[in-house]
């Protein structure tokens, strides 16, 4: 599940994240846009619900040095490990938009960014002091002084073909977002080329309620605002939804953002927003598992109750 769960403050979701690792979920993940900090949610998790995996997807590889992250990383890590469970680093290059529109910082080379930025971190959080001109950065005689104490696993998002391979070939795993269970085929190729057991992590949006037009509805709002960025606009004319989403993409630059709004077709919503009844969005949960994905996290949309919804979508709940 994604922390922190949407429509309750941060600091009133500690009975509820405790009551997760009771309802069969594994891991809590957060993300880090303009709301909160990917580190925060989760070490306040390593004391609410001791013993479950906590991993970021992702922390921007762009808005911090790589010592600041290893430093979180090592602290997670070890708050994490203090009470049984594990922590995950989830790299990635986040958006021109929150890069360089929000954040003030040049997005150049993602690419190379992210490489640099796993090799450099991975480096730091093994204990090594680093000294090494990389291609879009340099660092001189860094080194943590409190390393993590064990190994810390460092994943990268990716959505095409190069940052996928990276993925596979230089982190620990990958992270993937934004895509239907019937786009993993695509994808998992490309991670998987090195080894085809590495972990693959899909942030699925779930909206757990009966009225289509309401899920549908919050799925527009998503999708005008997330597909007409740049990167992920390429993903998904890579993932064969020029046609498809072109009149959005269309209204979109032409300024019309109620015509954008309007040009999303419900097939492309239900394709990458699950909606129905909990028991369906379970099954369709699934469907990303059996389709190669090795872990799913859920990120709730619009849930009427919070907390109901969460229990509802629990892996280990039988029936409705």
């Amino acid at each position: 599940m994604t922390v922190p769960v949407p429509g309750i403050p941060l600091a009133g979701q500690r009975d509820l994240v405790a009551e997760m690792a009771d309802l069969g979920y594994t891991d809590l993940w957060t993300g880090e846009a303009d709301g909160h900090d990917a580190f925060t949610p989760l070490v306040l998790a390593s004391q609410w619900a001791p013993g479950l995996r906590l991993g970021t997807a992702i922390v921007p590889a762009f808005t911090r040095g790589p010592l600041v992250i290893a430093q979180s990383a090592a602290s997670a890590a070890q708050a994490a490990r203090a009470g049984g469970g594990e922590f995950v680093l989830g790299l990635g290059t986040s958006s021109d938009v929150i890069v360089e529109r929000w954040n003030g910082v040049p997005f150049d080379r993602p690419l190379a960014r992210v490489r640099d930025t796993v090799r450099c971190v991975k480096a730091l959080l093994a204990g090594e002091k680093v000294s090494e001109r990389y291609e879009t950065f340099s660092v001189s005689g860094a080194r943590l002084a409190e390393p993590p104490g064990g190994p810390v696993p460092v994943m990268a998002a990716a959505l095409r073909p190069g940052m996928l391979r990276l993925a596979g070939r230089e982190a620990d795993g990958a992270i993937i977002n934004w895509l239907a269970a019937d786009d993993v085929p695509t994808v998992a190729p490309y991670i998987r080329e090195t080894d085809p057991a590495t972990e693959i992590v899909a942030r699925i949006f779930v909206c757990p309620t009966a009225d289509a037009d309401r899920a549908r509805a919050a799925g527009r709002r998503m999708i005008t605002a997330y597909l007409n960025v740049p990167v992920y606009a390429a993903f998904h004319q890579w993932l064969g939804r020029g046609e498809a989403l072109g009149p959005m993409w269309d209204a979109w630059r032409a300024g019309d953002r109620a015509g954008a709004l309007a040009a999303v077709p419900d097939a492309v919503v239900d394709e990458l927003l699950i909606h129905g009844p909990p028991e369906e969005c379970r099954e369709r949960v699934e469907a990303y598992r059996a389709a190669g994905v090795t872990t799913p996290v859920l990120m709730l949309i619009a849930p009427d109750d919070p907390a109901a919804a969460v229990r509802a979508l629990a892996p280990g709940r039988i029936g409705p």
